[in-house]
């Protein structure tokens, strides 16, 4: 039988440098995460060959004397936990792990010098092996030096990816900790070239906007709440971009808890129930969320590198995120989509290659002075929306004038309506353009979910003779189970044989809808999204589902009376910049814009 025996220390340092150091992004995680715990305002990072050849940061941070230099090189030595309560740690890490680790397999120079004193000290650890130490000439603070990492290591070196690839992830790195810390300067540069160089106290918005895209800042939302717990309280802040301001990927959500920089399942799953019905399935939103709550709230040392983190409350953490990223971003909706597609607006600029019959343009239109506006916005809404969600009942020709009190309409006033799709009305500073199936399901969406969150009942419209639903018997047992919940938003369904289900009745904003087609898409939702969602969230799913149900369709002729009732509605309703897929229900053209196409600026 093997004897079992004590590992030397070298080969501990190396197995511990495994679960710390994966590569060059990781040992720069950790020199960065050292020098913000140490107090810096100015941290300066140097990369060559993506961190491969060497990494260098200097900070101007409280500096080390050559005894704690010494302290530090050495396994579970610390500064940053006074007492034995591990999980009270208010850091970003141990530096006592870090250094000995990233020293057991690179060659590592720590030279630090702590203000008020004439000179610094400096040491040399190669792959754990001491080679040099003295004093050294440096300002105030600790520079860190990194060079030739799992040099000696090739079995760990192998699995290093390029230089392109390594610096990517340590710009990943140093943009998330940057973030998390806008009172602190960061400066980054790699292969001689600045990366950035960002000077400390720009604040919050100003320092995410500059690390993530420039045009966040105008098409996001603050985020400042709070809510009380037994412990004390959570806090959540940052920005989050609006639903039409999305990426194909997932790589521009940047989460903090307590300060950290974490890629927390939790946390994602949040954020994606928070725009669920207002992104499309293949996009992603844009943010940075900072969540702040008492320590003994969060366990931060599951995982090494302390990238992941685990709730005491998991289920108040997510519920906290999602309603307070839909509560901020209701306050967005008026800016969701303001201006075009400049690509689109640069085919305004081409002529035609057969210029059209003008009087083809003209033709059938009637251009004589139009009658009163409309007023009322929501009694008018109301009065009209059975005759939108009815067969059509003949285009309107006759536009309206712009009343003198256009300010109060941000939508303006309709002009008429292009392809029995897009309705075009005209605001005090520009043309505004509708999608008019996606404003209305936005509309409808909203009306159910305000319809289920009241205390009351929705609207329902029972069914002159209820109607059976086949489907396969999984679908109709998902079915039965949310029957309770569906019938506060006015669906009465009931189980009819093992295979089927019997609609009484349908929502009254659903009116007209094809019952059978409802209840299979909304099986579907159930399906997907299975028991790892709060009843709550997959009723979010499928209200969309219904309100997509429920929406006037394009292809609808509506009057100039029904358009304008639809603009004010749209006015008052939250979040109806987008429609439930993420994609903008109107977009403007300022008048600028508009006399530019014709050359007049």
């Amino acid at each position: 039988m093997p004897q079992i025996r004590r590992l030397p220390e070298s080969l501990v340092n190396r197995i511990a440098a495994g679960e710390v150091v994966e590569r060059p992004a990781s040992a720069l995680k950790e020199l960065v995460e050292n020098a913000i715990d140490a107090g810096a305002t100015r941290i300066a990072v140097s990369l060559v060959d993506g961190g491969l050849s060497r990494l260098e940061v200097t900070d101007d941070g409280c500096g080390m004397t050559p005894e704690e230099m010494a302290l530090a090189l050495e396994r579970h030595a610390t500064s940053k936990l006074p007492d034995e309560a591990i999980e009270q740690v208010a850091t970003l890490g141990f530096r006592g792990e870090a250094l000995p680790s990233i020293a057991s397999v690179a060659r590592l120079t720590l030279e630090s010098r702590v203000r008020g004193t004439e000179q610094g000290w400096r040491r040399v650890v190669d792959h754990g092996v001491l080679t040099e130490e003295g004093p050294a000439a440096l300002p105030p603070g600790t520079r860190v030096r990194v060079e030739h990492l799992f040099a000696k290591v090739p079995a760990r070196r192998k699995f290093l990816r390029s230089e392109r690839s390594e610096y990517a992830a340590c710009l990943d790195v140093v943009r998330r900790l940057a973030m998390a810390r806008p009172d602190v300067s960061f400066r980054l540069e790699h292969g001689g070239r600045t990366a950035f160089d960002l000077q400390g106290g720009d604040g919050l918005p100003a320092r995410v906007a500059l690390l993530i895209a420039r045009e966040l800042a105008g098409n996001a939302v603050l985020i400042d709440l709070e809510r009380p717990t037994n412990t004390g309280a959570m806090r959540l802040t940052g920005i989050a971009g609006l639903p039409t301001y999305n990426r194909g990927v997932a790589d521009h959500q940047y989460l903090f808890v307590n300060g950290r920089p974490v890629k927390d399942r939790l946390l994602v799953g949040a954020v994606r129930g928070a725009y669920a019905d207002m992104l499309a399935r293949d996009r992603h939103a844009v943010l940075a969320l900072f969540l702040e709550l008492p320590a003994e709230e969060v366990d931060v040392n599951v995982h090494p590198a302390k990238t992941e983190v685990r709730f005491r409350d998991a289920a108040a953490v997510r519920g906290f995120i999602v309603s307070g990223l839909r509560q901020a971003l209701a306050t967005g909706d008026r800016r969701s989509a303001q201006a075009p597609d400049a690509e689109a607006m640069g085919r305004w600029q081409r002529e035609p290659e057969i210029a059209p019959a003008l009087g083809s343009i003209f033709r059938g239109r009637d251009w004589t002075a139009p009658s009163a506006s409309v007023r009322e916005a929501s009694r008018e809404w109301r009065a009209y929306e059975a005759d939108v969600m009815a067969a059509p009942q003949g285009r309107a020709e006759v536009a309206e004038p712009l009343p003198e009190e256009a300010a109060d309409y941000p939508l303006g006033i309709a002009r008429g309506q292009i392809a029995d799709t897009y309705i075009v009305a005209e605001a005090a500073d520009g043309l505004v353009i509708v999608d008019q199936h996606a404003a209305h399901e936005r509309l409808v969406l909203e009306r159910l979910r305000a319809a289920g969150a009241g205390e009351a009942v929705a609207a329902s419209q029972a069914l002159l003779l209820p109607e059976v639903v086949e489907l396969d018997e999984p679908a109709c047992d998902r079915l039965e189970d949310s029957a309770a919940k569906f019938a506060e938003y006015g669906l009465a369904l009931e189980r009819f044989g093992p295979a089927a289900m019997l609609v009484r009745a349908m929502p009254a904003a659903l009116r007209g809808a094809d019952p059978q087609k409802l209840l299979t898409d909304l099986a579907d939702d159930l399906a997907q999204h299975g028991e790892a969602l709060l009843l709550g969230e997959k009723i979010e799913h499928v209200l969309a589902t219904m309100a997509c149900h429920g929406s006037v369709r394009a292809g609808r002729t509506l009057s100039v009376a029904e358009m304008n009732a639809l603009l004010r509605e749209m006015e008052r309703t939250p979040r109806s910049g987008q429609c439930n897929h993420g994609r903008p229900t109107w977009v403007k053209l300022s008048m600028g814009d508009v006399e530019k196409l014709f050359g007049r600026h």
